[in-house]
C-alpha cells in the first residue's frame, strides 16, 4: 500500500567464524555532549574509514580485468556507496562453505526444519532452489569453493579469495565511529527537532539529500487536502505544504487569502503528482519506519521515505488526530499501475510458478527483459527483494497465501481462506511486485511492516526460494557486526519513532532480533553457496 496507490479523488549473537568479525581490541565510546557532536564524529569516522579500507582493500584484493558487474543504477551509490568502499571488489563471489568451525545449533535447526519443510516436493524444490553454475571465466576468479589440489598448486590464491567474502576483515571497529556500542547519553533528548539532522553538517551516508527533505515534509508538513483510498478504509492520502513559518512572503499571503485547507489553488491529484502527497498508515503498522531505515543502512534503495507522525489537523478525521502517532509514506506519482482495479497493487500480473521460472533464466543478464518468462524485471532485483523480506519477514508479496509458514488463525490469510490454496501452486499470485515508470527494471518496495514477532523456528524460507544470488552490499552490513550501530544512529533522526519505541534501550531488541534472522540468512547463503552480486 505504502506509496503505491495513484486515484484522483536476545540479545545473544551466535558466532559465523566465516563471516564476521571479532576484534578483541578496546571500542571506543563517543561521548559527544549534543547530537551536533555525535554526527560529526560520525561524518569524520568514516571518512576515515573509506580511506584507510580503500587502501588496504586495493593492496590485498585485486580486481580483475573481466570483473562482472549488474546493472545497478548510479542511484544506488548515492545512498549507499559508503559500503562499496569497503565492499568484495569482485562480482559474483561465493560465501566459502568450506571452513571448519561448527555451525550454530540454533541455525542448523532452523535450516533444517527449512529443508524438511521442502522436502514435501522434493522434485520442485531441486528445480527451483537450483544455483545456476557460473561461467567458466567466472569460475576462475570467483569460485571460493576450489579444489583442493588448484589451492596446493597455488596456495596464496584461495587465501585471496577466502578474504572477498570478509571485506569488513579489514575493519577495526575502533577505527569506525559509527560501528560503537551506544548507550542512551550517546542519543540526547535535548535536540527536540522532528528530524534530527544539522544541514550545517554531513548527513549519514546511507540517507540521500532527497531522502532527508522527504522526511521533513513528512513530519512537519501541514495537511492541505485528503483523498480516501478505495478500498483500503484505514489508510488515508494527504497533500502536505511546508508549515506557514517556513513559507516564503508570497506564500502566506496566499494562504491568508485562501484560508485553512485552501492554500493552493491545485486539486489533491495535482498535489500528489508534483510529489507532495504522503500516505497515513495504521498505528500497526509503525514497523514501516523501521523498515526504511534498514533498507537505506543495507544499500538496497528501494523502500519510499517513511516517518512516524502524531497529527492536529482540522482537516483529517478524529480517529486520524486523537494522539496516537502513525507511519507516514511518501506517495509516490511515477509507480505504475496495472489498470485492472482489482489487481491495481501490482505493476506486472505475476505467478508464483512464472516468478520461479525467471528466476531461473536470469532476466537482464542471460535472458531478455522483455521476453517470457521475464516481466521487465532485472533478475539482481529478486535478491534484494527476498533479502529484505527475509529479514522483516515480509509475506503479503511473495507467500500473501503464507504458504511458507504455520500463520496465526487470526492472520488475513487465514481468515480470507488465502492459505488452503498452497497445495496449488498455479493458482498463487505475487503481489505488491512494483517499479515506476521511469524506471521499470528496478523493484519498489512498498506495505513493509512485516512480522516483527515471527519466532525463529517459525521463518518464511519461502521468501528465498529460487534466489541464486544477494547483493553484496547489504550482505557485507550484515557480515560486519555494525548493524546495530547503523540502525541506532539512523533511527535516532526520526524524533518522534526513537521516543515511541524507548530510545535505544527500546530499540536494541527489535535490532537484535534482525540480526539473528541475518546470521541464518548467511547460514542459507553458505549452506547453498549462493553468489554475491555486486552493484555499480
Amino acid at each position: 500500500m505504502a506509496g503505491a496507490i495513484q486515484h484522483p479523488t536476545s540479545h545473544h549473537r551466535p558466532n559465523l567464524p566465516t563471516l564476521t568479525v571479532n576484534n578483541a581490541e578496546p571500542k571506543h565510546r563517543i561521548k559527544a555532549s549534543n547530537h551536533s557532536a555525535v554526527v560529526k564524529h560520525a561524518a569524520q569516522a568514516y571518512s576515515h574509514l573509506e580511506s584507510s579500507v580503500s587502501k588496504s582493500t586495493a593492496a590485498h584484493i585485486p580486481a580483475p580485468a573481466d570483473t562482472v558487474i549488474s546493472d545497478g543504477r548510479a542511484a544506488d551509490g548515492q545512498a549507499g556507496r559508503w559500503v562499496d568502499r569497503h565492499t568484495n571488489k569482485n562480482a559474483n563471489t561465493r560465501i566459502n562453505c568450506n571452513h571448519t568451525s561448527a555451525k550454530p545449533a540454533e541455525h542448523q535447526q532452523v535450516l533444517e526444519k527449512h529443508r524438511q519443510h521442502s522436502g514435501k516436493s522434493d522434485k520442485v524444490s531441486k528445480e527451483q532452489l537450483s544455483v545456476k553454475k557460473p561461467s567458466r571465466d567466472l569460475k576462475k576468479h570467483h569460485n571460493l569453493s576450489e579444489d583442493p589440489s588448484e589451492a596446493k598448486k597455488n596456495p596464496g590464491s584461495l587465501d585471496r579469495r577466502k578474504a572477498l567474502f570478509k571485506p569488513e576483515a579489514a575493519i577495526k571497529r575502533d577505527d569506525s565511529g559509527w560501528c560503537l556500542s551506544f548507550t542512551e547519553q550517546d542519543f540526547p533528548d535535548s535536540d527536540h527537532r522532528r528530524i534530527r539532522i544539522s544541514p550545517d553538517l554531513r548527513p549519514l551516508p546511507w540517507l540521500s539529500e532527497d531522502d532527508i527533505q522527504k522526511m521533513v515534509l513528512l513530519a512537519g508538513g501541514e495537511v492541505v487536502s485528503k483523498a480516501r483510498v478505495p478500498a483500503h478504509g484505514q489508510v488515508l492520502q494527504v497533500a502536505l505544504d511546508r508549515p506557514a513559518h517556513e513559507q516564503q512572503p508570497s506564500q502566506k499571503m496566499d494562504s491568508a487569502y485562501r484560508g485553512p485547507g485552501h492554500r493552493h489553488p491545485e486539486i489533491h491529484s495535482e498535489r500528489c503528482q508534483q510529489g507532495r502527497c504522503s500516505l497515513i498508515k495504521r498505528t500497526d503498522d509503525w514497523f514501516e519506519v523501521f523498515a526504511f531505515h534498514l533498507d537505506r543502512v543495507l544499500g538496497l534503495n528501494r523502500s519510499l521515505p517513511t516517518v512516524l507522525r502524531t497529527f492536529h489537523s482540522e482537516i483529517l478525521p478524529y480517529r486520524f488526530i486523537r494522539g496516537t502517532p502513525r507511519p507516514v509514506v511518501w506517495w509516490d506519482p511515477d509507480i505504475q499501475h496495472l489498470a485492472d482495479r482489482d489487481n491495481d497493487q501490482n505493476s506486472v500480473p505475476l505467478r508464483w510458478v512464472q516468478y520461479q521460472k525467471l528466476l531461473q533464466v536470469h532476466c537482464g543478464s542471460e535472458a531478455d527483459l522483455e521476453s517470457a518468462p521475464c516481466v521487465g524485471v532485472h533478475h539482481s532485483e529478486w535478491g534484494r527483494l527476498a533479502l529484505f523480506d527475509f529479514l522483516l519477514q515480509v509475506s503479503d508479496r511473495l507467500d500473501r497465501y503464507c504458504c511458507g509458514f504455520t500463520p496465526d488463525p487470526t492472520e488475513l490469510c487465514v481468515e480470507n481462506l488465502l492459505h488452503t490454496k498452497c497445495g496449488n501452486t498455479k493458482d498463487l499470485l505475487l503481489v505488491h511486485i512494483l517499479v515506476r515508470k521511469a524506471d521499470p527494471s528496478r523493484l519498489v518496495f512498498i506495505d513493509n511492516a512485516g512480522r516483527p514477532q515471527q519466532s525463529t523456528d517459525n521463518l518464511n524460507f519461502r521468501l528465498v526460494e529460487g534466489i541464486d544470488e544477494f547483493p553484496e552490499r547489504a550482505v557485507s552490513v550484515l557480515q560486519s557486526g555494525c548493524l546495530e550501530s547503523l540502525l541506532l544512529r539512523s533511527l535516532y533522526t526520526d524524533r518522534e519513532f526513537w521516543d515511541s519505541q524507548g530510545g535505544a534501550g527500546g530499540l536494541r531488541p527489535l535490532i537484535h532480533m534482525v540480526e539473528h534472522r541475518g546470521k541464518i540468512l548467511l547460514q542459507h547463503i553458505r549452506d547453498k553457496k549462493l553468489q554475491l552480486k555486486r552493484d555499480l
